[in-house]
């Protein structure tokens, strides 16, 4: 038997234009016609869903973007409609479709399914009363003639009954304010809610709540506060509160509990500000309706993860945008007090280490409780390698790529995920006797376009050198080749720093080494560099500052190796000779450009993010890539 579409499903969706839960939908298969994106983000698809005789124009909401994407659903195949809302356009007669769940039935066709329209002398009609469920057919009429004038009597219905919406509106007045809204209106999964909608509720978890805050512009002065607001599955989004409404809803607004919400209105998200994954964000004002789900059955929202391997982590340093990873756990630092700048508060800090199946290693810093509490626990199970998996984490450059957990941010340990599972069986297998190299190794990213390699954003030294403004605003990345020109060797190369937290560590009194950091002292510390170089390229020469792990690239040995040979007296200096080698070898380097003031001047500061030896075969392929985007068109 050929799949093919099913008879009359956009009158049947047109008919039952919300259902109450996705058993009420029947099978409704239909077509895939003039599938496009929308959208500036280009992750929302629209297209015409056609049962051969109608079409409906339709939305697939982002969550199904990989769907299309991956070529699963396709135009001109055929998807079976689970779930799904209709919204009314605004200012027009025309319905939109929200595919909220589907399967697909069928690849793309060979063309268009179109059914031959006979016109029908039945009229066939089917009104839905919103409120209620109930469909309400049209009531037969028996028509009279009167044989004088010719005018035509209906017949009066004896007894007049309360209509359905009535009765449903008088047990209304009876209920709870929050029994109420779960019964008069359907709740809606936060994925299906866009700007065109009409009337809606949603169930929604508070997960996190921000202060009330002032503000003052040229309209005036105000105060504006805003939650962060998950349903069910795990889908979020972030409510703004201005003003009256932050008045009205800040107290009403409690963490960790759910909600009723109404009368809101949504808009694109501001990429600038924008803080969970939504194409859209939410404003309440006075007259939206909140109401806390006292009775209801309290659910906890499923942590929705979208991990982002620690080797692609390149793109998001210093974005807005923060993201999820998943690891093992290779070490884990004592607890450090860190002393705010802006109010002078000690804050609890621990730096975790975690590797995944891209060999590549990255520093995770935890805060506060964070730190105190997980931390610890983690410490305690440090040498059984424990999984971690943490949502929302802000990418920073120290040392190349860093990330620290913020006060949203979520860490399951050992979590029932399949991709815990995945990562738990390679590790045992052959992660654990991998080696292991930091992320900023070899690469390190710029934009946010993609993972960006030794040979992305390629320019020359005078390029930094005579654009003294680059790095104003915030830290710019750039890619270069070149040679170590000259290290000075009567530099200070060297810090000497805590074995356990790479800290400045100050020489104790009687003996040892007493670190801030971790608070306590030790009989040995370690040597590590931070030395200036200067790099020459056929454009120009600069002076960059390297750290540790890169000035180990450079030289070819550690710190303490060349401090102690520095300090052997032989006929020819072995320090000298090391250094001099290091020089006029091609080096691939990663760097970023940055302001920093120095005697009340501005300067611009290079540092060496990563370094990594030429591959001349990738060179060769870089360069003559370069040389065909030169060709003159005919």
């Amino acid at each position: 038997m050929a799949i093919s579409v099913t008879p009359k499903a956009v009158s049947t969706i047109l008919s039952n234009p919300s259902p109450e839960s996705s058993s009420d939908v029947p099978d409704l298969v239909v077509q895939v016609v003039d599938l496009k994106a929308t959208g500036t983000s280009g992750n929302r698809f629209m297209f015409s869903a056609s049962d051969g005789e109608r079409k409906l124009r339709a939305i697939l909401p982002s969550n199904m973007s990989t769907e299309v994407m991956s070529g699963n659903i396709q135009n001109l195949g055929l998807i079976r409609i689970l779930d799904y809302t209709l919204n009314d356009i605004p200012n027009k007669p025309d319905k939109y479709l929200i595919v909220t769940k589907c399967e697909v039935v069928s690849p793309l066709l060979e063309m268009e399914i179109k059914t031959e329209v006979k016109l029908e002398t039945e009229i066939k009609s089917e009104c839905r009363s919103e409120g209620t469920g109930i469909l309400l057919k049209p009531k037969q009429e028996n028509e009279i003639k009167n044989e004088g004038p010719g005018i035509l009597l209906k017949t009066k219905q004896e007894i007049v009954a309360k209509s359905a919406a009535q009765i449903v509106h008088e047990q209304r007045e009876n209920m709870a304010p929050a029994a109420r809204m779960s019964m008069t209106r359907r709740v809606f999964p936060l994925v299906s809610l866009n700007p065109y909608q009409g009337s809606w509720t949603i169930k929604v978890r508070v997960t996190s709540k921000g202060n009330m805050r002032t503000y003052k512009n040229a309209r005036g002065e105000g105060c504006v506060f805003n939650v962060e607001l998950t349903d069910e599955e795990g889908t979020q989004i972030q409510a703004t509160m201005f003003n009256e409404a932050a008045k009205k809803f800040y107290d009403r607004f409690q963490l960790g509990k759910v909600y009723y919400i109404s009368k809101g209105t949504l808009k694109l998200a501001n990429k600038q500000f924008k803080t969970v994954k939504n194409d859209y964000e939410m404003t309440l004002n006075e007259n939206s309706e909140v109401e806390e789900a006292g009775n209801e059955e309290a659910f906890v929202p499923e942590t929705k993860f979208n991990f982002v391997q620690i080797d692609q982590l390149g793109p998001y340093v210093n974005a807005n945008e923060l993201v999820d990873i998943i690891g093992v756990v290779q070490n884990v630092s004592p607890t450090m007090s860190i002393r705010r700048k802006s109010n002078n508060e000690t804050i609890p800090k621990r730096d975790i280490t975690v590797a995944d199946e891209t060999k590549k290693t990255v520093v995770v810093s935890l805060w506060n409780e964070h730190a105190t509490n997980l931390g610890q626990e983690l410490l305690d199970i440090a040498e059984k390698s424990p999984i971690v998996a943490i949502k929302s984490l802000k990418v920073g450059d120290f040392q190349g790529v860093s990330l620290s957990a913020i006060s949203r941010s979520i860490v399951l340990v050992d979590p029932d995920i399949p991709e815990a599972k995945k990562l738990r069986s390679w590790y045992d297998s052959e992660g654990k006797e991998s080696s292991m190299a930091s992320v900023s190794s070899g690469m390190s990213p710029s934009s946010r376009n993609g993972s960006r390699s030794m040979y992305s954003d390629r320019v020359s030294i005078s390029h930094i050198t005579k654009n003294p403004s680059l790095g104003e605003d915030k830290p710019v990345f750039f890619s270069i080749r070149g040679y170590i020109s000259f290290i000075r060797p009567d530099q200070t190369m060297w810090y000497r720093a805590c074995r356990t937290c790479s800290k400045k560590v100050t020489e104790a009194l009687g003996s040892g080494y007493w670190c801030e950091g971790c608070q306590k002292n030790e009989e040995e510390c370690s040597l590590r560099y931070i030395m200036v170089v200067k790099v020459s390229d056929g454009s120009g020469e600069a002076y960059f500052s390297t750290f540790n792990e890169e000035a180990e690239k450079i030289v070819g040995c550690s710190a303490d190796e060349l401090d102690k040979l520095k300090s052997q007296m032989e006929e020819e200096n072995s320090y000298q000779l090391k250094l001099k080698q290091a020089t006029w070898n091609p080096h691939l380097f990663r760097v970023s450009v940055a302001q920093h003031e120095y005697n009340n001047e501005k300067r611009q500061r290079i540092t060496v993010r990563a370094v990594a030896p030429v591959d001349f075969a990738a060179e060769s392929r870089f360069l003559l890539e370069e040389i065909s985007k030169m060709r003159v068109p005919k």
